[in-house]
């Protein structure tokens, strides 16, 4: 049993970390205007820009949450495929056609277009609040396997030095070269890290001592019921993966995820054209589907391998399956590329450049312009300084995190799901009513967005144990709080005075 790196782990490490730079470098052009660093000047090909979603959209709770979901449950989550497929036709059809038509460098413009300023950046806010939640959880996910890789633990001075070595890295990559530099390394990432996930699936199946037959049928007649499941027709609200669930909340998630995201909607953005931006976005749903199911298999992999009995810790600390068997099983050297493919998909660049395209976008740009004419670089440069500032607060949201997980005692996966709904809620709702109807204004855009925050913010646990409200909303699962909110949020936008046209292709 393996406890620790060896130098040749350390050298794979360094290996990605050169990897990185000599990509950074290779990829890094002058900027010399905002759209360059923000939409790569809607030069982006198609198939870059959906592995760059794929890159974005997954995570460290891909690499390690969805083997521990399939080791535990089923393949249920693979459901989620087809949320994205109907998120992607709802996007592909309503939101990308004006988004160009408006020429926009972020999403929430189309709110000013049909309301005013003050609803862009009340979305806007809304936006960096919610991603702030959300890739903070996400950083601080990838941060536990540094951590355990560092310091073979995860005391919360030792997560901290890992969340800022992560973030660091991060920031390398958005500060040279803006939004181009960033999807050329979202390649590299991905290589990387399906790489190491096809090497993990590869050696576990290799020590199985028994037939593809077998394996399949002990998988089948798991205890508990089968591990190959792709469906729960259940309607259990504490179910986040039941098939009612997938379908509307999974699917508003994904919808808000693609569409009214700019951390992935950024990359829809900087295509040539709508046509080219909605081909992304499908080729984005098409390669995503063996990549779960990669990972699903390698959970289906380790519960053969442990025939469900894995240890949950490793030194004390509780970790996934998959980073206990990382830790423990793994051949020096492979142990190192398995944990470049966690750092790979934890990558924090996306995030990083899209918060900055939103904050000089739809803040500092229009409060800039008013006080005197800027030059496109000035903007450039007030981008990479926004990215240093949200950095600092995903590092603090890390840190939050941690406490914010063990109280709740939330898989990882769901977990890092669950925040992110905290702001979709509320943009799903305003947009809804934005677009399909006449209703609203800008003040009650401002009242939507916070109903929906605060109507998820009631479903958390230790808000439910500090007001005493209903013991059943702690069960509640993500996506229903998430559909909650949403026609919370729908509701009290449509109970402003209409205000405004609605916003035509032209």
């Amino acid at each position: 049993m393996h406890t620790s790196f060896t130098s040749l782990d350390w050298l794979v490490l360094a290996l990605y970390v050169a990897a990185l730079a000599c990509a950074g470098w290779a990829t890094t052009r002058r900027q010399q205007r905002a759209e360059d660093y923000f939409l790569d000047g809607h030069h982006a090909p198609t198939w870059l820009v959906a592995i760059s979603m794929l890159s974005t959209v997954q995570s460290a709770a891909t690499f390690l949450g969805v083997p521990d979901s399939s080791y535990r449950g089923s393949y249920v989550y693979l459901g989620g495929v087809l949320a994205s497929l109907l998120a992607a036709w709802i996007v592909a059809n309503v939101l990308v056609p004006r988004f160009y038509a408006l020429k926009v460098t972020t999403v929430y413009e189309l709110l000013e277009a049909r309301f005013d300023a003050r609803a862009r950046k009340a979305a806007a806010g809304m936006f960096i609040v919610g991603r702030i939640f959300a890739s903070g959880s996400r950083l601080y996910l990838a941060a536990i396997a540094v951590s355990m890789i560092l310091f073979l633990d995860i005391a919360p001075h030792h997560l901290l030095i890992a969340t800022i070595l992560l973030l660091v890295l991060g920031l390398a990559f958005t500060l040279m070269g803006g939004l181009h530099s960033v999807i050329w390394s979202d390649l590299v990432q991905v290589v990387l890290y399906v790489g190491a996930a096809l090497i993990a699936a590869a050696l576990l199946w290799s020590h199985l001592p028994f037939s593809t037959g077998e394996a399949i049928a002990r998988l089948m007649d798991a205890p508990g019921g089968s591990k190959l499941a792709l469906a729960d027709f259940s309607f259990n609200l504490s179910s986040p993966w039941s098939l009612p669930a997938v379908l509307i909340g999974v699917t508003l998630l994904n919808t808000a995820s693609s569409g009214l995201d700019q951390d992935t909607t950024q990359r829809l953005l900087a295509c040539r054209d709508a046509r080219q931006g909605t081909r992304a976005l499908y080729r984005f749903v098409a390669i995503s589907l063996p990549v779960i199911a990669l990972f699903l298999v390698i959970g289906s992999l380790l519960w053969l391998t442990y025939q469900g009995n894995a240890g949950e810790s490793f030194r004390g600390e509780k970790v996934t399956v998959f980073m206990h068997w990382i830790l423990t099983e793994m051949p020096a050297g492979l142990r190192g590329l398995a944990v470049v493919g966690v750092l790979a998909a934890a990558a924090m660049n996306s995030e990083l450049i899209a918060m900055a395209a939103v904050i000089v976008g739809d803040f500092y740009r229009p409060f800039a312009e008013r006080r005197g004419p800027r030059s496109e670089a000035h903007f450039v440069r007030a981008g990479r300084i926004a990215s240093v500032v949200v950095g600092l607060a995903l590092s603090a949201m890390a840190m939050l995190s941690y406490y914010w997980q063990h109280y709740a005692d939330a898989a990882l996966l769901d977990f890092v799901l669950g925040v992110m709904a905290f702001a979709y809620s509320g943009l799903l709702g305003v947009y809804a009513i934005a677009l399909f109807t006449r209703r609203g204004n800008s003040a009650s855009v401002i009242a939507a967005l916070a109903a929906g925050f605060v109507t998820v913010l009631l479903f958390q646990p230790w808000i439910v144990d500090t007001f005493g409200l209903p013991a059943g909303w702690r069960t509640v699962a993500f996506p229903w709080q998430l559909t909650i909110g949403t026609l919370v949020a729908a509701a009290v936008c449509a109970l402003g005075r209409p205000m405004g046209k609605a916003v035509r292709v032209s």
